[in-house]
């Protein structure tokens, strides 16, 4: 019975249908085939260059000249915009500390090589549907949640060949950029910089002993 002036109570309203269209595939797609074809592009320039004896002498000539930091720069990010697929990155860092202050040689390729890590990230963010990761990696994902940063800090810090999928999970699981940059940046810059010196103090002992 309803008394009059006094309202019963509004029937519950039913979940809300979405309006919003769907997204087409092509633009959940597109992001990760971008990411690839840069990962395609820059491995076959590494390759280009770290395969022949000419151009690593011309590399060589670059860093020396005017422009030198910026060489080892660029070619630091397309050496780690491979993602997976294996390219002597370490091995320009080396050759660069020949001929440059291996400070600043590590400092710049260390900040080049997370630049170039950053293809990692991206697939990883723009590919998490295909990826899997919540789904299939909780445990990972669970450690990369509490030990992210250092995680990604000691895999940066020390050469294997894991930073990648670290890097791939990072994105997939939203984790802030600065701190992906930080931790990765980091780690990247500790060890060129002590590769640098370990081959400059090298082939000191190395003329020591020849001399």
């Amino acid at each position: 019975m309803t008394i009059q002036g006094v309202e019963g109570p509004a029937p519950a309203a039913g979940p809300v249908p979405s309006t919003a269209p769907a997204q087409p595939g092509w633009r959940r797609w597109l992001p990760m085939a971008l990411t690839l074809g840069l990962v395609l592009v820059a491995f076959g320039v590494a390759t280009w260059i770290t395969l022949d004896a000419g151009r690593v002498e011309q590399v060589r000539q670059l860093i020396r000249s005017p422009n030198g930091l910026f060489v080892v720069f660029v070619l630091n990010v397309l050496a780690n915009a491979t993602l997976i697929l294996p390219v002597p990155g370490l091995a320009l860092t080396a050759l660069a500390a020949t001929v440059a202050d291996p400070l600043t040689v590590g400092v710049v390729a260390g900040a080049g090589q997370t630049i170039g890590e950053l293809t990692g990230y991206l697939a990883g963010a723009s590919g998490r549907r295909a990826l899997g990761v919540d789904a299939r990696s909780q445990r990972l994902a669970g450690l990369m949640r509490r030990w992210g940063a250092m995680i990604l800090f000691f895999l940066a810090l020390i050469p294997n060949p894991f930073f990648d999928i670290a890097g791939i999970i990072a994105g997939a699981m939203r984790m802030p950029l600065r701190i992906y940059l930080a931790a990765a940046g980091a780690g990247k810059i500790i060890k060129n910089v002590a590769l640098a010196y370990a081959v400059v103090l090298g082939m000191d002992q190395l003329l020591d002993l020849v001399t």
